[in-house]
């Protein structure tokens, strides 16, 4: 496996095994491709979260003058960019500048199937009180090749998969449709 740098990345969306709506060229760096968080945050409802149930979440704007994320606190962003990927595995981290302003936005969850059509939840956490704002680089995305031949079926093609609805919105756990 190998990960794609940015001319190989340009000739994959021109042949649109990768798609990034919108494309900013500005935002193509020299082995990924910087993402902006959405205009949309979710909170979960309760105050202890039950794997085996639908935990209910509330969405909210950032206003223009942003927000201000609290440790100890867990919040789901989502992406400003809708990505689809039919021949490598996506793979999402944090940028560096984010990172040294204490800004996590995933544990768990930082590669895509091959066949990953969506806009990207993230899992956003802090360290301490910090400012964000709606359309900010939030993270990046990095493409990592994949033998696509053998690949049984992709990701978005799946009738079992949790997460193929497509929404611009952050999506809550769906743990509790895993059979345990």
């Amino acid at each position: 496996m190998s990960i794609l740098c940015d001319t190989e990345i340009i000739k994959e969306i021109s042949k649109k095994n990768i798609v990034i709506e919108p494309f900013d060229p500005n935002a193509l760096g020299t082995n990924s491709y910087d993402i902006h968080l959405g205009s949309t945050l979710a909170t979960y409802n309760d105050p202890v979260l039950d794997a085996k149930k639908h935990n209910k979440i509330t969405t909210f704007q950032i206003p223009d003058e942003g927000y201000v994320l609290q440790p100890g606190e867990f919040y789901l962003g989502v992406s400003m960019e809708y990505t689809e990927t039919h021949k490598h595995v996506p793979f999402i981290d944090g940028k560096s500048s984010g990172g040294r302003l204490g800004i996590m936005i995933h544990y768990t969850a930082g590669r895509g199937d091959t066949g990953f059509s969506n806009y990207w939840t993230l899992e956003i956490s802090c360290l301490k009180p910090v400012r964000i704002y709606a359309g900010m680089p939030i993270g990046q995305i990095f493409y990592m090749t994949v033998n696509h031949e053998e690949i049984k079926t992709l990701y978005n093609k799946k009738e079992n998969a949790k997460y193929n609805k497509i929404s611009n919105s952050p999506t809550e756990s769906r743990m509790y449709l895993n059979q345990f």
